[in-house]
């Protein structure tokens, strides 16, 4: 009897303690599951691979070579008593596959093309002559530009805010979707970032030939000192990262995820201290004793890159940027050129006492807006590629 009552215990204790057994294994096996999930085994190479860049960024490298063109062609303004065709400006904009303008947001290709856009506007300019305070005629060359009556260059504004409303605007389109993010899509951000995979940070096509830095590649390597925490550098650790992820499995998609921020991040960045650069730029020259008018010109030249650069972000992703539309407006109204309103950028120059004081204030907010350092802004007065011989 004895052992009859034994042998039921047993049965009755084995059966929840087998119970328990199975159930710990089976979450000893859901918890390995997990983990592998989250798994981050991501080697990041030290350098770009860019062994298949050439093939992946075809159409990339069509609109990079329209923009290109497309700004030459607006540079022969500057040539005093040259007239520039519209219809040579708007093949260049708008033909190709893809075209320019296929890159482009719908806000700023309506500022670039139509009766009063910007390509028509500068060729009416063409041609003619420019007198600072003078907002009559159609404006023309002044020192070594061209600017329209109120003494904007509405070169700069297409050109520079083409590397925001275009380049950048399909970046965040190629790095929308993490999940179709692959090898070809992180070479084609870097065709619009404007880098080559051997990241020279040089415009100095004589030392590195094609190997150069354009768009905006070339004034994050200008806004960068080479001490290993600039700008530039961190945009080439991001699209590293960005690479490296995309090769690898689909549990390394979140180091994916925060290369993008990174690449969102410094990019817009780059944009903001070179808006800053132009503005000490501009306050150098013009509060300086008796500057000349190739000096003034050059003055109103930076003034009008800073409004280009700041334009071209405007109504872009709000996913993709910090700035809103709103700050954008306070600081282009600061330049003179207030959206919705008749520009007058030409008063930095016909009055600049009471003037220069607004580009400090757009100094300030773009400190505020994102967080930069009192040695980053002086940094920012400098062209480190010219300053370092690089």
């Amino acid at each position: 009897m004895q052992t009859k009552i034994s042998t039921v215990m047993l049965k009755v204790f084995q059966f929840p303690t087998l119970v328990c057994l199975f159930l710990a294994l089976g979450f000893l096996f859901v918890a390995c599951d997990d983990k592998d999930d989250q798994v981050d085994d991501l080697v990041i190479p030290n350098t770009y691979d860019g062994s298949n860049y050439t093939a992946n960024t075809t159409a990339h490298t069509t609109v990079r070579t329209a923009l290109i063109n497309l700004t030459n062609e607006m540079k022969k303004g500057r040539t005093p008593g040259t007239k520039v065709e519209l219809g040579a400006l708007n093949a260049l904009y708008s033909s190709g596959t893809p075209s320019l303008k296929s890159y482009t947001n719908s806000f700023y290709n309506g500022k670039i093309e139509g009766d009063n856009g910007f390509l028509n506007e500068l060729t009416k300019a063409s041609g003619g002559t420019f007198v600072p305070g003078t907002t009559t005629g159609n404006g023309g060359t002044y020192g070594a530009y061209l600017f329209d009556e109120n003494g904007v260059e509405l070169e700069q504004l297409v050109e520079k805010g083409l590397f925001g409303a275009a380049l950048y605007n399909q970046a965040l389109s190629l790095m929308s979707k993490h999940t179709e993010f692959t090898p070809a899509k992180a070479d084609q951000v870097l065709a619009m970032f404007g880098a080559s995979p051997l990241f020279k940070s040089s415009d100095n096509a004589t030392k590195h030939g094609a190997d150069i830095d354009r768009f905006m590649a070339n004034y994050g390597a200008r806004r960068d000192k080479n001490d290993g925490n600039g700008l530039y550098t961190k945009m080439k650790a991001a699209l590293i990262t960005a690479q490296a992820a995309a090769k690898a499995t689909p549990a390394n998609h979140g180091k994916m995820l925060e290369a993008f921020e990174q690449i969102r991040s410094n990019w817009e960045k780059i944009n903001a201290a070179t808006v800053i650069n132009y503005c000490h730029s501009a306050i150098s020259t013009l509060s300086s004793t008796n500057p000349t008018d190739a000096q003034k010109a050059g003055a109103l030249h930076s003034l009008c890159e800073a409004i280009g650069f700041l334009y071209g972000w405007r109504t872009l992703s709000t996913s993709g940027r910090t700035i809103t539309d709103a700050q954008i407006d306070e600081l282009l109204t600061l330049l003179n050129y207030p959206v919705g309103a008749p520009p007058k950028p030409y008063v930095f120059l016909t009055a600049p006492l009471n003037e220069l004081p607004k580009l400090q204030q757009i100094i300030s907010k773009l400190k505020t807006i994102y967080q930069f350092t009192d040695t980053e802004i002086e940094d920012f007065k400098k062209n480190w590629i010219s300053e370092q011989s690089r």
